[in-house]
């Protein structure tokens, strides 16, 4: 199974930009997409279905704003819409389809970018969204999160380590959450398989940042410790270019 997570930062826009052609040769078994700035009878669901993809889709109550979805190649047992947290559903920030014993997530953590407000969510989010998952594993104990978690884990996950050091994404209390939520029982799935430097998946459209790899990596496939010997591979796809983010590939056998 290959699975691909892609913030797409608005899906008409990037279907505009390719994303059905990309899609069509890329063929994973699940796309898992963030941020798609639409509501479900605004996104053109015919060109996935024509091929082959089941679609199924959370958005915000804002219009244009936030929004996951993903697409399956195989019809899932059952999809889930949100965490049945009213202040975040609202925001359609996640999305789980259960194929057998295994779930896979869509998730699009919060930005704290714009402000202390919104690094205040942010952090309520995460501790809230921490303690949903603990609870939805004694359910569902086998779990692939994918999605923009909107955090850099570590100095080689970011271009400027101490410049960014008090920058939402790389702030002290977000990676100490990103170790804990590790610590809790996940896999970071990249990394098992790539240890090098100057790997991201987001870059800022200002001073060229991504023609320069100037960049974050922000975006995971982070799988429960009991699918680690499952895994055949992980990857990031740069190259692509239908947003500010890239794709990022895992390969998992279920």
């Amino acid at each position: 199974m290959k699975i691909i997570t892609y913030n797409v930062n608005g899906i008409r826009s990037a279907i505009n930009k390719g994303l059905t052609h990309w899609l069509s040769g890329e063929k994973p078994d699940i796309l898992c997409i963030q941020e798609t700035k639409a509501q479900p009878d605004q996104i053109p669901s015919e060109e996935f279905k024509n091929l082959g993809y089941s679609c199924f889709w959370h958005s915000a109550e804002k219009k244009g704003y936030s929004g996951v979805g993903l697409l399956a190649l195989h019809q899932p047992d059952r999809v889930i819409e949100g965490m049945g947290i009213p202040e975040y559903d609202r925001e359609g920030r996640f999305i789980r389809a259960d194929f057998g014993d295994i779930s896979v997530i869509s998730v699009y953590h919060p930005s704290g970018t714009t402000g202390d407000v919104r690094q205040e969510f942010k952090m309520k989010w995460l501790e809230d969204f921490l303690n949903y998952v603990k609870e939805l594993r004694k359910e569902r104990s086998k779990l692939i999160i994918s999605g923009d978690f909107n955090i850099c884990h570590k100095p080689i996950d970011i271009h400027d380590p101490i410049g960014n050091s008090n920058s939402s994404g790389f702030l002290p209390e977000e990676r100490e959450w990103l170790d804990r939520f590790i610590a809790s029982g996940f896999v970071d799935t990249f990394r098992v398989f790539n240890q090098q430097p100057h790997q991201y998946t987001w870059w800022s459209f200002r001073a060229n940042a991504r023609s320069r790899n100037l960049g974050w990596r922000i975006d995971y496939h982070m799988v429960t410790e009991n699918l680690k010997p499952k895994l055949r591979g992980a990857t990031i796809l740069p190259h692509v270019v239908h947003s500010d983010h890239c794709p990022a590939v895992v390969e998992i056998e279920f």
